[in-house]
């Protein structure tokens, strides 16, 4: 059996959608289930939670949102997930020659993370709630 992404329900084998909330069980884009009016109240806080490590102000500012925690998941795994890849670019760029050209590849692949952060963002903006590619589907705050 599979967990609703949003509410935590057991989904039964087979099913398209959360018996509880009614989430689609395979969607990335979770806009619908929740309070418009919460949406309007902290598009905000949403926008700050990707700005690295300024995700702590909408935990902080906004703990009853949903939408506001929803992005601020969004914003700690970026923030986490880029911070790691720059330690390990760091390190690698240590080791002469072959650690330098490796260090510059991952430099580059770097810029994946601006884009998670604009698309984000924009996301944000825009009242939506969708997952990042590749690290969206993590969930550390619920």
């Amino acid at each position: 059996m599979a967990f609703c992404k949003n509410c935590g329900a057991q989904i039964p084998d087979g099913s398209q959608t959360c018996p509880s909330c009614g989430t689609s069980a395979g969607a990335s884009d979770l806009t619908a289930s929740f309070d418009q009016q919460d949406i309007n109240n902290n598009k905000g806080m949403a926008i700050l939670a990707y700005l690295s490590w300024l995700v702590i102000v909408p935990l902080i500012a906004a703990p009853q949102s949903r939408f506001a925690r929803f992005h601020a998941n969004q914003g700690l795994i970026l923030a986490i997930s880029s911070t790691v890849w720059g330690i390990l670019t760091g390190i690698l760029a240590v080791i002469p020659v072959i650690g330098w050209i490796i260090s510059m590849i991952m430099g580059l692949a770097s810029l994946a993370f601006l884009v998670f952060m604009i698309m984000g963002i924009i996301n944000a903006a825009n009242g939506e709630a969708k997952e990042l590619p590749l690290i969206g589907k993590f969930t550390i705050i619920k």
